[in-house]
């Protein structure tokens, strides 16, 4: 990509936000790398589109609140005639979480959290995370989002023609960047016959059970916020809570959530190494794990040691990946047996599970 003064590699950036002393901090955070360059800003979304016109960036970052016009409005629009890669700031609070939400349904790239108070010192120290986001997302894959939210299918005819003998199953999803979507277009395909399902996906601690309730409307399994010595049931999904780790581990005969609040693994808390590695130890080749779209390698270690145990694992292609790090990582490492398009990964976990049964 070039930058605005022809530098190859420069990522071009303009800033939406109806607060000037949001786009002087945010202006000075991304003008602070060497590989960003922040072209324009603007206050409302009409004075945006002309600059997206004009400047041609090659990130925006998006306020969720925003006069005349309000950021998911803006969005919607934007990737129905211009689909381009969109950081979001929003606010940590429940409505907050749940508009980010609906903007990653609508094809935003990933998020940034405004904080409640002290913003000016508060939002220097997130500087980092900041650069990073846009970073990734000015090499992500974006799509528009002019088709509908995937809603579960009715896999009733599967699960009469199929008898999974599920209690001594678990499978394991890790996602990042992406993956809130990803993993609901997985587990919307899933039928209640299931087994027990465990998820980590790197997101905020008060955005975690906003998002297991939006997975729990959109799937046939029961999805919620793993709970710590919970016991993890067929047709069950149990999604890490936001600021601690999730392990699967045995109590006699049963497998049950164990929730850690040690330190961040991988820069991440929760982290999918984390639960996959409790999976290989624990249930071995008992076990399917899933890696999806997101930035990093986070998962990709221990997805090597569970396939090493005799799991089955399956990576997400590039092709179909916003960010293809954490599953591009395994399966350049060769520890994915497969590595699949999303659309198709539902189907194949099910085929690992019926063959289990045999």
């Amino acid at each position: 990509m070039a930058g605005p003064n022809g530098g190859p590699g420069m990522i071009k950036v303009l800033i939406i936000d109806d607060s000037a002393l949001i786009r002087q901090l945010l202006s000075e955070i991304l003008s602070s790398d060497p590989q960003i360059k922040v072209v324009g800003v603007a206050q409302d979304p009409y004075i945006a589109r002309d600059k997206i016109k004009k400047l041609n960036p090659d990130v925006l970052t998006l306020d969720v609140e925003m006069p005349k016009m309000d950021g998911l409005t803006f969005l919607r629009n934007l990737m129905r005639l211009r689909p381009m890669p969109v950081v979001m700031v929003s606010s940590l609070t429940d409505a907050g979480a749940d508009v980010t939400l609906q903007a990653l349904e609508l094809g935003a790239v990933d998020y940034v959290s405004k904080p409640k108070i002290n913003i000016q010192e508060e939002l220097k120290t997130y500087a980092k995370e900041i650069i990073s986001k846009v970073k990734t997302a000015a090499r992500a894959r974006v799509q528009g989002s002019n088709l509908p939210t995937p809603q579960a299918r009715d896999l009733s005819d599967i699960a009469a023609r199929k008898q999974f003998k599920t209690s001594d199953m678990i499978i394991a999803m890790g996602a990042s960047t992406g993956g809130t979507e990803a993993l609901k277009d997985v587990i919307c395909q899933l039928p209640p016959t299931t087994p027990g399902l465990v998820i980590t996906q790197h997101i905020p601690a008060a955005f975690s059970k906003p998002f297991s309730q939006r997975l729990n409307a959109s799937s046939a399994m029961i999805i919620t916020q793993a709970e710590h010595g919970q016991q993890i049931l067929p047709g069950h999904g149990y999604l890490a809570p936001g600021d601690k780790h999730l392990e699967v581990v045995r109590d006699g005969a049963r497998y049950i959530c164990k929730l850690l609040d040690s330190e961040p693994v991988n820069r991440h808390k929760p982290s999918v190494e984390v639960m996959f590695h409790s999976v290989a130890k624990n249930v071995g080749a008992n076990a399917i794990g899933v890696l999806l779209t997101g930035m990093g390698n986070d998962g990709s270690e221990a997805m090597g040691e569970m396939q090493q145990l005799g799991a089955a694992t399956i990576a997400q292609d590039e092709a179909s990946s916003v960010v293809w790090g954490m599953p591009g990582e395994a399966a350049k490492r060769g520890y994915a047996d497969e590595v699949l398009p999303l659309h198709q990964i539902a189907e194949r976990i099910l085929f690992y599970v019926s063959r289990h049964g045999q």
